[in-house]
């Protein structure tokens, strides 16, 4: 078993010598297909109402001139980061790392973009600070998870600030002390609870952008010279002990140090292929596949039963008020894949979400524990089992082990393109999103976010 001694330390280190390091080519390609993912997002979610509520805070709060605030015109890093970051985890969209059950652009690219910009810094050295920072997020992720999730924390959130920090410790060129004292004083900052899940509250929009904000204040403060607990993470008032509980057998420390500058976790992130939680996607590959191969009338539909993990039955709600509750509900979302044969981020319109038809079909879907699904997840997929049964007794069955997405059956860099043209192209057209898709795979400085920045207000005037 691997010791939790000098963790946070063991971490700085490296940290400090990994960004004297080129990425890899595949870990290169891997950020830039994160980069676009994350970007198209961002510029999606920017018209949207979480984006505009933010947007005036970041105006009043954070004024400035140093950094892009996409759709918001210029801000202060502080406020870029934040309203970039919660757009970027506005309309459930962003990739993740299913061992953490976190997702790390939304809270580690903005940090970057907003100190890049304001430093003058562009090039290998952002994306290798983005690439250090949402590797270290996953790894903290997952050596707490599900330890975490189960004391009510958003691992997003949680982790996601010492990724933000750790990024931004990079191009600041922190020393090993000043970067131990980066992680220390994110320590400080780490919170995200899920109560939100509950009432489908907004505030979930918001924890990657406070995380990214909270990163960039973390490194300035080692900077200036104020000390943070270098013990952080193993502590015995530390991150761990806090939100996970005891080593051994709530946190793994083998899990965040395994394989620490020879393997990169991060290539095991996931791209999503429908705009809602990650832990509703299996059940729609599952309900998709029977659509395709059988022949189904949703009108004949007796019942359907969802057979799942233990954290993803908790996303059996029913009510539909808001968008962020269609898209945290398994019984909506296998509704609308039986009978629409997909979702697509229209069908989670309020039109959708009022339709007769997906209702009646919603309220015949039961959500139920899948034993055999909850002892494989996270270390070994996300199980889903769909079965439907007609009116007249027959019964069809699917089970999917790994969603579309996962590494083991990735979206093609094609398919993400497709992905990020039906999201972006409403927003700032063709033009706009074919310079979105250049720039994300050519990336060498920032100066494409003010372009971002421009179409979007462009084409939605506020």
């Amino acid at each position: 078993m691997t010791s939790s001694d000098r963790l946070t330390w063991n971490i700085a280190e490296w940290i400090v010598d990994q960004q004297q390091r080129p990425l890899p080519e595949r870990m290169d390609h891997h950020v830039r297909r994160l980069l676009l993912d994350h970007l198209a997002g961002v510029v999606a979610s920017s018209p949207g109402a979480v984006s505009g509520a933010v947007g005036e805070h970041v105006h009043r709060m954070y004024p400035g001139t140093t950094a892009t605030a996409i759709g918001h015109g210029r801000s202060s890093a502080l406020g870029a980061a934040l309203i970039n970051g919660t757009n970027g985890h506005g309309i459930e969209t962003d990739e993740g790392y299913t061992p953490g059950s976190m997702h790390p652009t939304s809270a580690i690219f903005p940090a970057v973009f907003a100190v890049a910009q304001e430093k003058g810094i562009s090039g290998d050295r952002v994306l290798t600070a983005a690439a250090i920072g949402m590797e270290l997020s996953c790894r903290i992720a997952a050596a707490g998870h599900p330890a975490t999730r189960n004391r009510h924390f958003h691992n997003t959130a949680i982790a996601g600030v010492f990724g933000a920090a750790a990024a931004v410790a990079v191009l600041l060129e922190l020393d090993v002390t000043g970067v131990a004292n980066t992680l220390g004083i994110a320590g400080s900052h780490a919170s995200g609870l899920f109560e939100f899940l509950g009432q489908s509250a907004e505030i979930k929009r918001f924890h990657p952008g406070k995380a990214a904000r909270d990163g960039i204040t973390s490194a300035d403060l080692a900077q200036a010279g104020l000390t943070g607990p270098t013990t952080i993470l193993e502590g015995k008032d530390g991150y761990f002990a806090a939100y996970a509980g005891v080593e051994g057998t709530d946190w793994a420390p083998g899990i965040l140090l395994g394989g620490l500058g020879e393997e990169w976790v991060l290539l095991g992130t996931y791209v999503k292929p429908y705009p809602c939680c990650r832990h509703l996607h299996g059940a729609i590959d599952a309900a998709l596949h029977l659509v395709k191969t059988h022949t189904i009338d949703p009108a004949d539909i007796a019942s359907v039963t969802v057979g799942t993990f233990a954290i993803a039955t908790r996303h059996a709600g029913r009510q539909l008020d808001t968008i962020l509750q269609a898209q945290l509900s398994l019984p909506f979302t296998v509704a609308v894949a039986l009978l629409r044969g997909g979702v697509t981020l229209t069908d989670f319109s309020e039109d959708t979400r009022s339709n007769i038809a997906v209702q009646a079909l919603m309220n015949k879907v039961q959500v139920v524990l899948d034993d055999a699904a909850d002892a494989a997840y996270p270390k070994s997929g996300r199980p889903a089992d769909v079965t439907v049964v007609m009116n007249d007794g027959t019964r069809y069955q699917h089970r999917v082990e790994q969603p579309y997405g996962e590494p083991s059956n990735p979206l093609s860099d094609s398919d993400l393109e497709g992905k990020a043209r039906a999201l972006v192209e409403p927003v700032i057209g063709a033009d706009g999103t074919k310079n979105l898709i250049e720039s994300s795979w050519n990336f060498d400085s920032l100066e494409f976010l003010d372009f971002l920045d421009s179409a979007v207000r462009n084409a939605d005037p506020r």
